[in-house]
């Protein structure tokens, strides 16, 4: 395919069509200033919004660099056939009634298909998209109303909705747009293809992507490439949190991983930061765009409120964010800034005894900076403008950009409530270096995501093979043996065909013994599981209480200080989900979970493992003894091994309870589904 830059930074642009939409697509452009021509196509009209108008493609001066298609669905594939044939750079296609309408219209599927084929190696946006704003050039091939403006440098938005990329660009948090840029059904260019040509541009400082589905994972690994190559960051809102990613699911590996699981792991893999709403989306990229990404999480507050101070403490409890205390040239140097009357701490309150006084605030702003912080913080809540005077708050702002320029480090100053940073005022700080920013929860959720740990280069995904809605459930002895072929740690077992058998089974392997029912997905909701039995009666009993005339004898594993799951789930969205959590009876009522996707890291297995609830009876509570870490890993990387080398056909697999001892790791019980298995 062309490359985009020509579509989203045209000289030329053609408008075509009639209407309110592509007259609006033309004055849009007159009042950003574009320098670019502009040539309305009609095959009636004399002329278009005051520009004379071409009767057709053909009649055009030259191919132009990019195009506003604003006719029907029908009359849109021919247009892109007529543009593509003569060379031109790339076409927003407006019109809907494409694949998105299916539901309802059986010839959409068809008809966009019919698109795809008239663009050939023509970059096309859409169908059923607004287009895109290019503020840097002030080029917008936009067919509506929008609140942005011109700028030298800024970020880089893409959506799939074209409703909350309208309200997006209303935004008065003073964030510098250059891009935003919809994409629609996403017919032939996707959103990774999208954000990487935007990045390319060095005006743009970062990539804030609106992410519905991801689609080409291949292209979401060559963006995050991209992105790292470039140093630039990107961050996202990906919605569907709700929605289950699977269904028909009978393991509980498929119930923790089910809906967003995947995603959430594919863009930590990718090392973009996920944002959950549209508020701490903008704020982070405005955080982003003024410093960059940030070394570390660690900040300070300075307000002159009690009640703000602890309420920023508390705003950060939980999360990835610390207040570090003071050390000692900060106290000293607070301490001659403030006097002996106000108690040093971070998060800071400096009272107001210096309020007014500009050159103490700003002494007292700077001597709470210090390299071990990522970003100091001024609260400052401004009262509204319309029924109060704002004047005597003016010694804030010119003490922020004082310590901006004095420190050369990174200074913000935050309103606790949004509406309370004037865009006036917001814009003034940006202009000096310093991040305007509004509402605390938002900017705890940016400084977060700005902080975010960066990963190396992941290796390839394991792309999702093939699904299959009637996999067959692999009797476990026999999924055990495939997976100890792999290096899985199992017990020693037997199958056994009747209640006589499995006595006879139990004797030869020693007691004491587990038996187990076959063919049963969830043996302990069924009854069908049997520990520590230390007796041939024992297992008799057990046996005929079972509710299959098919057993598994095993030999009792003994001395776990732990208990984990191992899952995999094919995830058709996003790959194979590898999930640990807490194992045995207590894997849902805990629902103590993390997922990556493989093939893993060591690196990305250490992370989840010590993100679980769990990882300190892992490393041994209380005096007890640690869990032998070295053999979980071994079982995971038997698992991720067997699925690397068997993905075809595969569905899912759960080891649950993985026993963890002092000196080893058991699969004491293994689910496998697949379709194509041939033992």
């Amino acid at each position: 395919m062309q490359s985009l830059n020509r579509l989203f930074r045209p000289k030329t642009i053609a408008v075509i069509g009639g209407g309110a939409w592509c007259s609006a697509v033309i004055e849009q452009c007159r009042k950003m200033g574009y320098q670019g021509r502009i040539w309305p196509v009609h095959p009636k009209a004399a002329e278009v919004a005051g520009l004379p108008a071409y009767a057709d493609v053909g009649a055009l001066p030259e191919a132009p660099d990019a195009s506003f298609i604003g006719v029907n669905r029908f009359a849109t594939v021919e247009i892109v056939a007529a543009l593509a044939a003569r060379g031109a750079g790339g076409a927003v296609c407006f019109a809907s009634g494409f694949l998105e309408a299916q539901a309802e219209d059986a010839e959409g599927a068809d008809l966009q298909d019919r698109l795809l084929q008239a663009a050939g190696e023509m970059p096309i946006l859409g169908p059923n998209c607004y287009g895109f704003i290019n503020y840097l050039d002030g080029a917008l091939l936009w067919p509506d109303q929008h609140g942005g403006q011109r700028v030298d440098k800024g970020v880089a938005i893409v959506t799939q909705s074209s409703n909350i990329a309208i309200n997006l660009t209303m935004q008065t948090r003073a964030l510098p747009l250059a891009y935003v840029v919809t994409c629609g059904n996403q017919a032939q260019t996707g959103l990774a293809a999208i954000g990487e040509a935007l990045l390319t541009d060095d005006r743009v400082t970062a990539l804030g992507l609106h992410i519905e589905g991801f689609g080409d994972l291949r292209a979401f690994e060559a963006l995050a490439a991209k992105a790292r190559q470039l140093g630039k960051p990107i961050i996202a809102l990906k919605v569907g949190k709700s929605a289950q990613a699977r269904v028909a699911t009978i393991s509980h590996t498929a119930s923790l991983a089910g809906g967003d699981a995947g995603a959430g792991a594919l863009l930590s893999r990718l090392g973009i930061p996920r944002l959950d709403d549209l508020p701490s989306f903008l704020e982070t990229l405005k955080l982003l765009h003024v410093v960059g990404h940030l070394p570390s999480t660690r900040i300070a507050t300075i307000s002159c409120s009690g009640g703000e101070a602890s309420l920023s403490a508390d705003m950060a409890h939980g999360r990835g964010v610390s207040f570090p205390p003071l050390n000692d040239r900060q106290r000293s140097d607070l301490r001659a800034a403030l006097g002996p009357m106000v108690a040093l701490a971070n998060p800071l309150d400096y009272h107001t005894y210096i309020w007014r006084d500009t050159e103490a605030m700003t002494r007292a702003f700077s001597a709470m900076v210090d390299p071990q912080l990522a970003l100091t913080i001024l609260i400052v809540d401004f009262p509204r403008a319309d029924r109060c005077d704002a004047s005597d708050w003016d010694c804030t702002i010119q003490s922020a950009i004082a310590v901006r320029a004095q420190t050369g480090q990174p200074i913000a100053m935050l309103a606790t409530l949004p509406e309370l940073l004037p865009e006036g005022v917001a814009e003034r700080l940006l202009a000096a270096g310093v991040v305007p920013m509004m509402g605390l929860a938002e900017a705890i959720s940016a400084i977060e995501a700005a902080g975010h740990r960066r990963p190396d280069a992941p290796p390839a995904l394991l792309l999702p093979t093939k699904s299959h809605s009637d996999p067959d459930l692999v009797p476990e002895g026999e999924a055990k043996a495939w997976l100890a072929r792999f290096g899985l740690r199992v017990p020693r077992a037997k199958p056994a065909r009747s209640v006589v058998a499995a006595r006879a089974v139990a004797a030869d392997i020693g007691y004491p013994v587990v038996l187990k029912g076959e063919g049963i997905a969830h043996k302990t909701e069924e009854g069908a599981v049997k520990l520590n039995l230390g007796s041939g009666q024992a297992v008799s009993d057990a046996a005929v209480a079972m509710p299959t005339d098919r057993f598994l004898v095993e030999e009792m594993v003994a001395g776990a200080v732990a208990e984990l799951l191992i899952g995999v789930v094919k995830d058709p969205a996003h790959g194979f989900v590898l999930t640990l959590a807490a194992g045995g009876t207590l894997t849902e009522i805990m629902q103590d979970a993390a997922s990556v996707l493989l093939p893993a890291t060591d690196a990305m297995l250490d992370e989840a493992l010590n993100a679980l609830r769990i990882a300190p009876l892992l490393a041994g509570y209380r005096g007890a003894p640690p869990a032998d870490r070295a053999a979980i890993l071994r079982a995971i990387r038997a698992v991720e091994s067997y699925v690397l080398a068997e993905a075809e056909g595969l569905e899912e697999i759960e080891i649950n309870p993985l026993l963890c001892t002092p000196n080893d790791a058991v699969a004491a019980d293994a689910l496998m589904r697949r379709k194509d298995i041939s033992l």
